[in-house]
């Protein structure tokens, strides 16, 4: 059988598109300000800005944090075109803990410009990303702890279980706009306590009695400066 390290080179380097859900705790929408959505908020995230386990966040110039948002996530095992929420899980190869990590003042440029949020959500290394979980490790999806601390300080602890979306609806309703492909990652939201965090700090992340992921924060090197 596949260990998780092999499924994550297998799975992960396949997929062509991480998928995202914003919004999808209430109580996340409301620590923000932001309106809880009646629809899902997808937004894309390009496949490099994936960061492995261990390795080191590196935050733009000239930002001095970047915003942490835990989530799981889930890794799509096989083509998935409108397909129906009864058959949607099916088509799940595994799941991920993830982080989406946010320039948070350049979001906030974008969303009242109602510019998109590339920018702010999809440089390298914005997607830190645990090995492939196989299905097996994680039966019960609809009811896993997460949590995030930051230099050992618990700063986000929640429950899939409050997702507003589930996960049979989030496969349902995203591919019924764009064909979801093995390899694929939809990050299906963060539950409230986000905030910043700063180049010498260290990030720990994990889904409990699952799977525990750790990052390094720094800055990034000024363009030109190698």
């Amino acid at each position: 059988m596949a260990t998780p390290s092999s499924a994550y080179l297998k799975l992960l380097g396949m997929g062509t598109k991480i998928v995202a859900v914003g919004r999808n705790y209430v109580a996340h929408a409301k620590e923000l300000g932001n309106a809880v959505p009646k629809a899902p908020i997808i937004f894309l995230k390009p496949t490099s800005s994936y960061l492995p386990n261990g390795g080191t966040i590196e935050i733009p110039h000239p930002w001095e944090s970047l915003d942490y948002e835990v989530e799981l996530a889930v890794v799509i095992g096989k083509k998935a075109r409108d397909v129906s929420q009864a058959s949607a899980m099916d088509h799940i190869g595994g799941y991920a803990l993830a982080l989406d990590m946010t320039a948070r003042e350049l979001q906030s440029v974008a969303k009242s410009g109602g510019l998109p949020w590339t920018v702010a959500k999809g440089q390298d290394t914005f997607t830190p990303i645990s090995s492939v979980l196989p299905k097996s490790m994680v039966p019960d999806p609809d009811n896993l702890e997460l949590w995030l601390k930051v230099d050992g300080e618990i700063k986000q602890k929640g429950t899939t279980k409050d997702m507003m979306f589930k996960i049979p609806f989030l496969i349902s309703h995203i591919s019924s706009i764009m064909t979801l492909l093995e390899g694929d990652v939809i990050l299906t939201g963060t539950p409230e306590g986000v905030g910043p965090v700063k180049a010498g700090q260290k990030i720990t992340a994990g889904i409990t009695g699952i799977t525990e992921i750790n990052f390094d924060v720094q800055k990034r090197e000024k363009a030109g400066s190698q």
